[in-house]
């Protein structure tokens, strides 16, 4: 059983999460408050931000549309994704964070990804001085492999600390994190937040109809979703969308949530009508059968033992 997250004042952690990034960019203020609203509304309590994100105009927005409902929410952000873990750069980082949001405390700071130059002692020594002071409530490691979250779990534990939870890469086309990271958090108690549940957009049909987003605009977005079979998945998934009556967004998004694991996926958007499929996920009845259809149309990756006679 996962660790369960909660707000301040208790609330639980929802099942989906609203990812932010959007927030400032592609999505205006306009838009950004529509979807919260959306958000709020379908019960979401879990929100997540990073320093990283649009030169700080997505903290920005979101701690103005949060700051109503501070004590119900779950509020999450990210330092470290450029200038490496040092107690420094954190410090100095997460000061601009909480500026930024107009927020004295947030529930999870995580660590954006990993630095192989700095010793996590110093970075997790850096963590619990910001929960002694009242400034976190828990730490968060995104884009970590198995192995080093088992590290940095055994360092944290020298200054009383844990990892809460964890924030992976994982849709329908890209699963590695079914090989170790999943079976890692329920056996450690650790929440699973992974990112991206639409391939970035791959797997709504946008692309298949012709549409633009990141997969068209961004150069990374593009190489990371560009083999063919990818591409060939989502039009299985759309024709077996078309089949059930629903939305190929709302099949990704709960076939995310129904690993046994239990994550809360990341949901996001431009704007409310492109949100909505995946807030449908919420309502989707998706049995073991289903999600084994669905797991079909991509394959899965090897296990992590080459004692395949033993698996």
């Amino acid at each position: 059983m996962t660790q369960l997250l909660t707000s301040p004042d208790g609330t639980p952690a929802s099942r989906l999460a609203f990812g932010t990034m959007q927030f400032g960019g592609r999505a205006d203020a306009r838009e950004s408050a529509g979807m919260v609203r959306d958000c709020l509304d379908a019960g979401l309590t879990h929100f997540d931000t990073a320093h990283v994100y649009n030169d700080g105009a997505s903290e920005q927005i979101t701690g103005r549309l949060l700051r109503p409902h501070r004590d119900q929410v779950i509020v999450a952000t990210k330092a470290g994704f450029k200038g490496g873990a040092g107690r420094a750069n954190i410090l100095r980082q997460f000061d601009e964070s909480r500026q930024r949001l107009d927020m004295d405390m947030v529930d999870v700071l995580y660590l954006h990804r990993f630095d192989p130059d700095t010793d996590l002692a110093e970075t997790m020594e850096t963590f619990a001085e910001l929960r002694a002071r009242g400034q976190i409530r828990h730490v968060g490691l995104s884009n970590f492999a198995a192995w080093q979250v088992m590290k940095a779990q055994w360092v944290a534990a020298r200054f009383d600390l844990r990892i809460a939870i964890v924030q992976p890469m994982y849709n329908l086309v890209k699963r590695q994190a079914e090989v170790e990271i999943l079976p890692m958090c329920a056996d450690q108690s650790i929440a699973v937040a992974p990112y991206s549940p639409l391939g970035g957009g791959l797997l709504t049909g946008k692309y298949a109809r012709g549409e633009t987003g990141r997969l068209s605009e961004d150069k990374g977005y593009a190489a990371r979703y560009a083999p063919d079979w990818m591409h060939d998945t989502a039009r299985d998934l759309i024709a077996l969308a078309a089949e059930l009556g629903t939305d190929p967004a709302t099949l990704a998004v709960a076939w995310v949530t129904m690993h046994p694991a239990g994550p809360t996926p990341i949901i996001s958007a431009r704007s409310a009508a492109q949100l909505a499929p995946s807030l449908a996920a919420l309502s989707l009845d998706m049995d073991a059968e289903l999600r084994a259809r669905i797991s079909a149309l991509a394959p899965a990756p090897p296990p992590a033992t080459d004692r395949l006679e033993e698996a």
